[in-house]
C-alpha cells in the first residue's frame, strides 16, 4: 500500500409555552420539559438506547482523534506556535471543559435533538436559534463532505497501491453507500461499530506513546512545549485555527440526550469524559511526538516532510507494521468520523422537521430502527450529487474540496459554541435554578468570550484554512453570516405570518 502522505495543511484547510412569549420572540417560558410527537412522527427515536461509553465514542468518532494527530500537529508546528501546540491543544480542553459547566447545567432542562439550536433559542430566543441551527447544519455538513473529498483522495491512493485505479470520487461513491447502510441501522448498532473504530484507532495512539516513553528522545522528556515563551509567541493564533477543528462535534452528547438511559446523568458525564479525553490523548500524543525527534529538531523534520512524521517515528519506534496499521486506520478514522457527522445531521433535520422548519419527511423514523431514516437518504442523496459534480468538474479533493468544506465548518461551529455560551446566561438570567454564579454566569462568560476570540481568529487567519490568498477568504465568512442570516429571517418571518408554527419552535422533550 502506498504511504498515505501529507494531510497536514489539508485537515486543517481540513435544543410551547405561552403563545404571547413566542410572539415576542424571547426565550421560551420554562415549565415541566416535555412534548408529545406530532402527527408527522408517528414513531420517535429509539428510547433508553445508548449508554455512557456509547456516547463517548459517537462524540470520539466525531473528533477523528488520529485524524487530527497525524494531519494537524504538523503543519500546525509550522504555521503556528512550533513545539508549543501541545500547550494548545491543552488550553483548547481547558476552554471546553469551562464551556461544559454551562452547556451541562442547562442540558438538565434541554432535551432536543437540534442540541445547540434548542439551547439557543431557550436561552436568546427563537431566531437566533434558528440561525444557529442553519449555521450548525451547513458547518456540519460542510466539513462531512470535507472528510469524502479526504477519504476519497486516501483510498484512491490505497488502492492504486493495490493494483486498482479508481478516481477518488468513486471511492466517495463506495463511501456514502456503506455509510448510508450503517447509518440507517438502530443507534446501538451505530456505537458498537464507531466504537470498535475507535478502539482500534486509540490502540495505535497507545502503542505509539508508550513506544516513546520507553524509548526517550534525543533530547530527553523536555517540556518546553509547555514554556511560556514557546507558547505565548504570534503563532499561538493561527494555531488554534487548527485546535478548533479538533474538538468539532463537541454537542454529539446532547444531540443523542433523547436515546441515551439516564439522560441526566449520562449526557453530564459523558459530555466531562469525552472532553477530558480528547484533550489528554491530543495533548499527551503531540508532546511526545516532539519528544521524539527533539523540541530543537521537530520544526525541521516537520517543513521536510510534514506527513511523514508520525510514520517516520512509528517505523523507527516500532516497525513499519505500525505504520501500516496508522495508514488503514487514517481511512477507518475518517469512515468513523463521516458516519458521525451522518448520523448528527440527520437528527439535526429530524429535530427541525419535527417543528416545520424542515421538510416533514425528516420527521419520520425508521419503523424498526427508529432512525431518522429519510433525513439520511436526503444526505446521501446531496452528498452523491456533489461527489458525481466533482466528478465532471475535475475538482481536486484536496486543494478544493477540503478548504471548501473545512475552512465555513471551523468558523460555524464556533459561532454557534459562542451563541450556546450567551445562551446559558440568558435562559437562567430571571431563574436561577439549581445553578451557582460559576455554572450560570461566569463559566459560560468566559468560554463565550473564548469562542468570539476563536472567531475573530478564523475569520483572520481563513487563508490557513483554504491553503492561500484568495476570494474564498472573503466569500466564507460572508456566506457563514448569509446562512445566519437566513435562519434568522425565516424565523422572524415564522414570527409574522405562521405564529402557531413559530410557537412550536425549539420545545423540550422530557422523553422521545
Amino acid at each position: 500500500m502506498r504511504r498515505l502522505r501529507s494531510i497536514g495543511g489539508a485537515v486543517a484547510s481540513r435544543g410551547l409555552r405561552s403563545t404571547a412569549a413566542a410572539t415576542a420572540g424571547g426565550p421560551c417560558p420554562r415549565g415541566p420539559p416535555r412534548m408529545t410527537a406530532p402527527p408527522s412522527s408517528p414513531a420517535g427515536l429509539r428510547q433508553n438506547a445508548l449508554g455512557l461509553w456509547t456516547i463517548v465514542f459517537f462524540v470520539i468518532a466525531t473528533n477523528g482523534p488520529l485524524t487530527a494527530l497525524v494531519g494537524v500537529v504538523s503543519t500546525a508546528i509550522l504555521l503556528g506556535n512550533g513545539i508549543g501546540v501541545p500547550a494548545a491543544f491543552l488550553i483548547a480542553g481547558v476552554i471546553y471543559l469551562v464551556f461544559s459547566v454551562g452547556f451541562v447545567a442547562m442540558g438538565r432542562y434541554i432535551r432536543n435533538a437540534g442540541a445547540f439550536y434548542a439551547y439557543v433559542a431557550n436561552g436568546l430566543g427563537r431566531p437566533l436559534g434558528t440561525a444557529a441551527a442553519f449555521l450548525a447544519i451547513v458547518a456540519y455538513a460542510g466539513l462531512q463532505f470535507a472528510c469524502y473529498g479526504l477519504i476519497g483522495f486516501f483510498g484512491a491512493n490505497a488502492l492504486a497501491g493495490w493494483g486498482l485505479a479508481l478516481p477518488w470520487w468513486v471511492v466517495g461513491l463506495a463511501v456514502a453507500a456503506l455509510v448510508q447502510l450503517c447509518s440507517i441501522r438502530n443507534v446501538v448498532f451505530n456505537g458498537r461499530f464507531l466504537g470498535l473504530l475507535m478502539l482500534a484507532e486509540l490502540a495505535v495512539v497507545v502503542v505509539f506513546d508508550v513506544a516513546v516513553l520507553a524509548h526517550g528522545g534525543p533530547e530527553g522528556f523536555s517540556l518546553a512545549s509547555f514554556q511560556p515563551e514557546h507558547v505565548l509567541v504570534p503563532g499561538l493564533g493561527a494555531t488554534f485555527v487548527f485546535v478548533a477543528g479538533s474538538f468539532m462535534g463537541f454537542e454529539t452528547t446532547a444531540i443523542y440526550a433523547e436515546e441515551a438511559r439516564e439522560p441526566e446523568r449520562t449526557v453530564p458525564a459523558a459530555t466531562y469524559i469525552a472532553v477530558v479525553l480528547i484533550a489528554v490523548t491530543l495533548t499527551l500524543s503531540s508532546w511526545l511526538l516532539i519528544v521524539s525527534f527533539g523540541p530543537s529538531q521537530v520544526l525541521a523534520a516537520a517543513a521536510k516532510d510534514p506527513g511523514g512524521l508520525w510514520f517516520d517515528r512509528a517505523g523507527l519506534l516500532v516497525g513499519p507494521l505500525l505504520g501500516d496499521a496508522i495508514n488503514v486506520l487514517l481511512i477507518t478514522s475518517l469512515f468513523a468520523v463521516i458516519l458521525s457527522f451522518q448520523n448528527t445531521l440527520s437528527r439535526y433535520l429530524f429535530a427541525l422537521a419535527r417543528e416545520g422548519l424542515m421538510p416533514v419527511a425528516f420527521a419520520r423514523t425508521h419503523a424498526r430502527h427508529r432512525t431518522p431514516y429519510l433525513a439520511g437518504y436526503a444526505l446521501t442523496a446531496l452528498v452523491v450529487a456533489l461527489l458525481l459534480l466533482c466528478g465532471l468538474a475535475g475538482a481536486d479533493p484536496m486543494t478544493l474540496v477540503l478548504p471548501l468544506g473545512s475552512a465555513p465548518a471551523a468558523l460555524g461551529i464556533l459561532a454557534v459554541q459562542a451563541l450556546t455560551s450567551l445562551a446559558v446566561i440568558g435562559f437562567f438570567r430571571r431563574q436561577p435554578r439549581h445553578t451557582n454564579l460559576w455554572q450560570r454566569l461566569i463559566a459560560p462568560a468566559l468560554s463565550g468570550a473564548a469562542m468570539l476570540v476563536g472567531v475573530a481568529l478564523i475569520v483572520r487567519n481563513m487563508h490557513l484554512l483554504t491553503g492561500g490568498e484568495s476570494a474564498f477568504n472573503t466569500l466564507i465568512p460572508l456566506g457563514m453570516l448569509g446562512v445566519g442570516l437566513a435562519g434568522l429571517g425565516l424565523a422572524l418571518w415564522l414570527r409574522s405570518h405562521r405564529p402557531e408554527r413559530y410557537a412550536r419552535l425549539a420545545r423540550l422533550l422530557e422523553e422521545v
